[in-house]
Protein backbone atom coordinates (compact mmCIF):
# COMPACT_ATOMS: atom_id res chain seq x y z
CA UNK A 1 0.00 0.00 0.00
CA UNK A 2 2.71 2.42 0.07
CA UNK A 3 3.71 2.35 -3.56
CA UNK A 4 0.85 4.24 -4.07
CA UNK A 5 3.38 6.92 -5.60
CA UNK A 6 3.82 4.33 -8.62
CA UNK A 7 -0.05 5.77 -9.66
CA UNK A 8 0.73 8.90 -9.49
CA UNK A 9 3.51 8.32 -11.64
CA UNK A 10 1.07 6.50 -14.01
CA UNK A 11 -1.50 9.31 -13.94
CA UNK A 12 1.69 12.33 -14.90
CA UNK A 13 2.22 10.10 -18.13
CA UNK A 14 -1.58 9.13 -18.83
CA UNK A 15 -1.88 12.85 -18.37
CA UNK A 16 0.65 14.18 -20.91
CA UNK A 17 0.18 11.04 -23.14
CA UNK A 18 -3.37 12.68 -23.84
CA UNK A 19 -2.00 16.67 -23.86
CA UNK A 20 -0.02 15.33 -26.59
CA UNK A 21 -3.18 14.55 -28.85
CA UNK A 22 -4.53 17.73 -28.31
CA UNK A 23 -3.48 19.86 -31.63
CA UNK A 24 -3.39 23.12 -28.86
CA UNK A 25 -0.97 21.15 -27.07
CA UNK A 26 1.58 20.94 -30.19
CA UNK A 27 3.72 23.99 -29.08
CA UNK A 28 4.72 22.10 -25.73
CA UNK A 29 5.88 18.86 -27.53
CA UNK A 30 6.94 19.50 -30.70
CA UNK A 31 10.68 19.80 -31.05
CA UNK A 32 11.35 20.71 -27.18
CA UNK A 33 13.14 19.47 -25.11
CA UNK A 34 11.15 20.33 -21.92
CA UNK A 35 8.99 17.03 -22.18
CA UNK A 36 12.59 15.28 -22.24
CA UNK A 37 13.72 16.95 -19.08
CA UNK A 38 10.90 16.86 -16.84
CA UNK A 39 10.11 12.97 -17.37
CA UNK A 40 13.98 12.20 -17.10
CA UNK A 41 13.87 13.89 -13.45
CA UNK A 42 10.41 12.37 -12.92
CA UNK A 43 12.05 8.83 -13.86
CA UNK A 44 15.05 9.23 -11.70
CA UNK A 45 12.89 10.47 -9.01
CA UNK A 46 10.51 7.71 -8.99
CA UNK A 47 13.30 4.77 -9.04
CA UNK A 48 14.57 6.74 -5.95
CA UNK A 49 11.67 6.51 -4.30
CA UNK A 50 10.65 2.86 -5.43
CA UNK A 51 14.14 2.09 -3.62
CA UNK A 52 13.57 4.07 -0.48
CA UNK A 53 9.99 3.11 -0.14
CA UNK A 54 10.96 -0.49 -0.58
CA UNK A 55 14.24 -1.10 1.34
CA UNK A 56 14.92 2.69 2.77
CA UNK A 57 17.72 4.98 1.91
CA UNK A 58 19.79 7.30 4.45
CA UNK A 59 19.05 10.98 4.13
CA UNK A 60 22.78 11.25 1.84
CA UNK A 61 21.64 8.83 -0.63
CA UNK A 62 18.23 10.12 -0.93
CA UNK A 63 19.39 13.49 -1.20
CA UNK A 64 21.98 12.73 -3.95
CA UNK A 65 19.32 11.62 -5.97
CA UNK A 66 17.21 14.48 -5.76
CA UNK A 67 20.30 16.14 -6.56
CA UNK A 68 20.92 13.78 -9.80
CA UNK A 69 17.14 14.27 -10.97
CA UNK A 70 17.29 18.19 -10.56
CA UNK A 71 19.92 18.58 -12.23
CA UNK A 72 18.85 16.65 -15.21
CA UNK A 73 16.34 18.39 -15.79
CA UNK A 74 18.19 21.65 -15.54
CA UNK A 75 20.76 20.48 -17.77
CA UNK A 76 18.09 19.66 -20.52
CA UNK A 77 16.51 23.02 -20.18
CA UNK A 78 14.29 23.00 -17.41
CA UNK A 79 16.26 26.27 -15.67
CA UNK A 80 15.99 28.76 -14.31
CA UNK A 81 17.67 31.63 -16.66
CA UNK A 82 17.39 34.83 -14.60
CA UNK A 83 16.32 36.95 -12.12
CA UNK A 84 15.63 40.47 -11.46
CA UNK A 85 18.58 41.54 -9.08
CA UNK A 86 19.13 45.49 -10.05
CA UNK A 87 16.68 45.40 -13.22
CA UNK A 88 17.43 41.67 -15.14
CA UNK A 89 19.94 39.88 -14.23
CA UNK A 90 20.31 37.12 -16.64
CA UNK A 91 22.19 33.77 -14.96
CA UNK A 92 25.63 32.25 -16.84
CA UNK A 93 24.75 28.46 -17.48
CA UNK A 94 26.56 27.21 -13.92
CA UNK A 95 24.80 29.51 -11.60
CA UNK A 96 21.42 28.93 -13.44
CA UNK A 97 21.97 25.01 -12.63
CA UNK A 98 22.84 25.53 -9.23
CA UNK A 99 19.89 27.66 -8.58
CA UNK A 100 17.78 25.31 -10.46
CA UNK A 101 19.15 22.47 -8.37
CA UNK A 102 18.47 24.03 -5.08
CA UNK A 103 15.08 25.31 -5.92
CA UNK A 104 13.79 21.93 -7.13
CA UNK A 105 15.66 20.24 -4.15
CA UNK A 106 13.77 22.52 -1.73
CA UNK A 107 10.53 21.89 -3.04
CA UNK A 108 11.21 18.31 -3.58
CA UNK A 109 11.61 18.05 0.51
CA UNK A 110 9.12 20.34 1.06
CA UNK A 111 6.52 18.06 0.05
CA UNK A 112 7.87 15.03 1.35
CA UNK A 113 8.57 16.77 4.77
CA UNK A 114 4.60 17.60 4.80
CA UNK A 115 3.26 13.85 4.01
CA UNK A 116 2.66 13.36 7.43
CA UNK A 117 -1.28 12.83 7.81
CA UNK A 118 -3.73 10.35 5.32
CA UNK A 119 -4.52 13.26 2.48
CA UNK A 120 -2.31 15.89 3.56
CA UNK A 121 0.07 16.13 0.75
CA UNK A 122 -2.13 15.12 -2.42
CA UNK A 123 -5.08 17.83 -0.97
CA UNK A 124 -2.35 20.43 -0.29
CA UNK A 125 -0.41 19.71 -3.73
CA UNK A 126 -4.12 19.79 -5.41
CA UNK A 127 -5.23 23.17 -3.64
CA UNK A 128 -1.13 24.86 -4.75
CA UNK A 129 -1.33 23.59 -8.52
CA UNK A 130 -4.32 24.75 -8.95
CA UNK A 131 -3.99 28.10 -7.77
CA UNK A 132 -0.73 28.26 -9.76
CA UNK A 133 -2.56 26.77 -13.10
CA UNK A 134 -4.91 30.11 -12.75
CA UNK A 135 -2.10 32.21 -12.20
CA UNK A 136 0.01 30.81 -15.43
CA UNK A 137 -3.19 31.15 -17.54
CA UNK A 138 -3.95 34.61 -16.68
CA UNK A 139 -0.25 35.97 -16.50
CA UNK A 140 0.10 34.25 -20.14
CA UNK A 141 -3.23 36.23 -21.20
CA UNK A 142 -1.74 39.26 -19.87
CA UNK A 143 1.42 39.58 -21.60
CA UNK A 144 0.22 37.61 -25.17
CA UNK A 145 2.10 34.57 -24.13
CA UNK A 146 1.31 31.19 -25.48
CA UNK A 147 -0.99 29.97 -23.07
CA UNK A 148 -0.83 26.03 -23.71
CA UNK A 149 2.50 26.22 -21.76
CA UNK A 150 4.37 23.24 -19.85
CA UNK A 151 4.16 25.07 -16.99
CA UNK A 152 0.31 25.41 -17.45
CA UNK A 153 0.01 21.25 -18.66
CA UNK A 154 1.90 20.17 -15.21
CA UNK A 155 -0.61 22.32 -13.36
CA UNK A 156 -3.41 20.62 -14.31
CA UNK A 157 -1.95 17.01 -14.26
CA UNK A 158 -0.68 18.06 -10.71
CA UNK A 159 -4.67 18.61 -10.11
CA UNK A 160 -5.73 15.67 -11.48
CA UNK A 161 -3.23 13.37 -9.52
CA UNK A 162 -3.99 15.42 -6.57
CA UNK A 163 -7.55 14.65 -6.59
CA UNK A 164 -7.68 11.09 -8.55
CA UNK A 165 -5.40 9.81 -5.53
CA UNK A 166 -7.55 11.65 -2.37
CA UNK A 167 -10.34 9.01 -2.72
CA UNK A 168 -8.01 6.15 -1.41
CA UNK A 169 -5.70 8.33 0.87
CA UNK A 170 -7.46 10.39 2.85
CA UNK A 171 -8.44 9.00 6.51
CA UNK A 172 -8.41 6.17 6.75
CA UNK A 173 -6.17 5.68 3.93
CA UNK A 174 -6.04 1.90 2.08
CA UNK A 175 -3.29 3.34 0.17
CA UNK A 176 -0.18 6.00 0.75
CA UNK A 177 1.82 7.73 -2.10
CA UNK A 178 5.20 7.11 -0.40
CA UNK A 179 8.51 8.56 -1.10
CA UNK A 180 8.01 7.63 -4.52
CA UNK A 181 4.66 9.91 -4.60
CA UNK A 182 5.88 13.00 -2.30
CA UNK A 183 9.28 13.58 -4.26
CA UNK A 184 7.44 13.43 -7.25
CA UNK A 185 4.63 15.56 -6.59
CA UNK A 186 7.30 18.38 -4.88
CA UNK A 187 9.77 17.77 -8.41
CA UNK A 188 6.41 18.49 -10.51
CA UNK A 189 5.70 21.73 -8.62
CA UNK A 190 9.02 23.05 -9.03
CA UNK A 191 9.45 22.06 -12.62
CA UNK A 192 6.08 24.38 -13.47
CA UNK A 193 7.45 27.45 -11.39
CA UNK A 194 10.67 26.76 -12.70
CA UNK A 195 9.42 26.44 -16.95
CA UNK A 196 6.68 29.39 -16.23
CA UNK A 197 9.30 32.41 -14.65
CA UNK A 198 11.73 30.69 -18.32
CA UNK A 199 8.81 32.13 -20.37
CA UNK A 200 8.06 35.23 -18.95
CA UNK A 201 10.09 38.33 -20.97
CA UNK A 202 11.77 40.31 -18.46
CA UNK A 203 11.79 43.18 -20.41
CA UNK A 204 8.40 43.06 -20.51
CA UNK A 205 7.85 43.18 -16.60
CA UNK A 206 10.39 45.73 -15.58
CA UNK A 207 8.63 47.88 -18.13
CA UNK A 208 5.32 47.43 -16.04
CA UNK A 209 3.11 46.05 -18.29
CA UNK A 210 1.37 43.57 -15.84
CA UNK A 211 3.15 43.04 -12.86
CA UNK A 212 6.00 43.81 -10.29
CA UNK A 213 8.89 42.45 -11.69
CA UNK A 214 9.53 40.47 -8.72
CA UNK A 215 6.08 38.61 -8.50
CA UNK A 216 6.56 35.72 -11.06
CA UNK A 217 9.10 34.26 -9.14
CA UNK A 218 8.02 35.14 -5.62
CA UNK A 219 4.29 33.97 -6.15
CA UNK A 220 4.79 30.63 -7.67
CA UNK A 221 6.21 29.78 -4.16
CA UNK A 222 3.70 31.32 -2.16
CA UNK A 223 1.43 28.71 -3.68
CA UNK A 224 3.72 26.52 -1.90
CA UNK A 225 4.42 28.53 1.45
CA UNK A 226 2.80 26.08 3.72
CA UNK A 227 5.37 23.03 3.08
CA UNK A 228 7.56 25.47 2.78
CA UNK A 229 7.58 27.33 5.75
CA UNK A 230 6.78 23.47 7.72
CA UNK A 231 10.37 22.68 6.18
CA UNK A 232 12.48 25.60 7.37
CA UNK A 233 11.07 25.29 10.68
CA UNK A 234 12.12 21.40 10.70
CA UNK A 235 15.36 22.10 9.86
CA UNK A 236 15.93 24.64 12.32
CA UNK A 237 14.33 23.01 15.16
CA UNK A 238 16.43 19.57 14.11
CA UNK A 239 19.57 21.48 13.98
CA UNK A 240 19.36 23.60 16.72
CA UNK A 241 18.56 20.23 19.05
CA UNK A 242 21.86 18.94 17.49
CA UNK A 243 19.80 16.53 15.28
CA UNK A 244 20.11 15.58 12.04
CA UNK A 245 17.38 18.00 9.78
CA UNK A 246 16.25 15.39 7.98
CA UNK A 247 15.39 12.99 10.84
CA UNK A 248 11.81 12.50 11.73
CA UNK A 249 9.83 13.73 15.10
CA UNK A 250 6.32 15.03 15.66
CA UNK A 251 6.78 18.77 16.00
CA UNK A 252 5.43 19.28 12.07
CA UNK A 253 2.67 21.73 11.85
CA UNK A 254 0.37 18.93 11.23
CA UNK A 255 1.08 17.36 14.75
CA UNK A 256 0.36 20.56 16.15
CA UNK A 257 -2.81 20.55 15.08
CA UNK A 258 -3.36 17.26 16.48
CA UNK A 259 -2.05 17.78 20.02
CA UNK A 260 -4.37 21.48 20.00
CA UNK A 261 -7.43 18.44 20.05
CA UNK A 262 -8.13 18.14 16.60
CA UNK A 263 -8.59 15.04 14.91
CA UNK A 264 -6.84 14.02 12.06
CA UNK A 265 -9.60 14.82 9.47
CA UNK A 266 -10.10 18.07 10.90
CA UNK A 267 -6.40 18.87 10.99
CA UNK A 268 -5.76 17.79 7.03
CA UNK A 269 -8.97 20.05 6.36
CA UNK A 270 -7.26 23.29 8.31
CA UNK A 271 -3.94 22.67 6.86
CA UNK A 272 -6.30 22.49 2.91
CA UNK A 273 -7.55 25.80 4.40
CA UNK A 274 -4.22 27.58 5.31
CA UNK A 275 -3.26 26.62 2.01
CA UNK A 276 -5.91 27.53 0.19
CA UNK A 277 -5.45 30.97 1.90
CA UNK A 278 -2.20 31.64 1.01
CA UNK A 279 -2.62 30.83 -2.60
CA UNK A 280 -5.42 32.54 -2.73
CA UNK A 281 -4.14 35.76 -0.96
CA UNK A 282 -1.22 35.78 -3.67
CA UNK A 283 -3.36 35.38 -6.56
CA UNK A 284 -5.57 38.34 -4.99
CA UNK A 285 -2.30 39.97 -4.78
CA UNK A 286 -1.38 39.57 -8.56
CA UNK A 287 -4.46 40.75 -10.11
CA UNK A 288 -6.42 42.70 -7.57
CA UNK A 289 -5.81 46.16 -6.17
CA UNK A 290 -3.86 45.73 -2.86
CA UNK A 291 -6.42 46.93 -0.79
CA UNK A 292 -9.17 44.31 -2.15
CA UNK A 293 -6.40 41.93 -1.53
CA UNK A 294 -5.50 42.90 1.81
CA UNK A 295 -9.15 42.88 3.45
CA UNK A 296 -10.15 39.90 1.68
CA UNK A 297 -6.79 38.27 3.11
CA UNK A 298 -7.55 39.51 6.62
CA UNK A 299 -11.21 37.94 6.22
CA UNK A 300 -10.35 34.58 5.07
CA UNK A 301 -6.98 34.97 8.00
CA UNK A 302 -9.86 35.74 10.56
CA UNK A 303 -12.28 32.53 9.18
CA UNK A 304 -8.96 30.45 9.26
CA UNK A 305 -7.63 31.25 12.83
CA UNK A 306 -11.22 31.00 14.26
CA UNK A 307 -11.68 27.20 12.92
CA UNK A 308 -8.04 26.26 14.38
CA UNK A 309 -8.93 27.46 17.73
CA UNK A 310 -11.75 26.21 18.14
CA UNK A 311 -10.95 22.75 19.52
CA UNK A 312 -14.22 22.43 21.83
CA UNK A 313 -16.73 20.63 19.50
CA UNK A 314 -14.06 18.17 17.81
CA UNK A 315 -14.35 14.77 18.46
CA UNK A 316 -11.42 11.96 19.08
CA UNK A 317 -11.47 10.52 15.82
CA UNK A 318 -8.52 9.84 14.23
CA UNK A 319 -6.34 12.01 16.65
CA UNK A 320 -3.33 8.73 16.57
CA UNK A 321 -3.42 8.64 12.70
CA UNK A 322 -1.73 4.52 11.25
CA UNK A 323 0.12 6.77 8.45
CA UNK A 324 2.10 8.94 10.63
CA UNK A 325 3.02 5.89 12.68
CA UNK A 326 4.08 3.93 9.47
CA UNK A 327 6.35 6.46 7.30
CA UNK A 328 6.80 9.34 10.58
CA UNK A 329 10.41 8.45 8.97
CA UNK A 330 9.94 10.72 5.83
CA UNK A 331 10.42 13.83 7.80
Amino acid sequence: PRLGGLAMAGGLLAGLLLASKLPMMSAVFDGSTTIVALLSGAAIIVMLGIVDDKWGLDAPTKLAGQVLAAGVMAFQGVAIIWLPIGGTFVLDPLTSVLLTVIVVVVSINAINFVDGLDGLAAGIVAVAAGAFFVYAYVLSVELGLQRATLATLVSVVLVGMGLGFLPNNLFPARIFMGDTGSMLLGLLLAAATITLSGQVDPSALSSGVFLPTLLPLILPFAVMALPLVDLVLAVIRRTRAGRNPFAPDKRHLHHRLLEMGHSQRRAVSLMYAWTALIAGAALAVAFFPLIYAGVGTAIGVLIVVFLVTRTSAVSGEGKVEPQNRRIGRIG
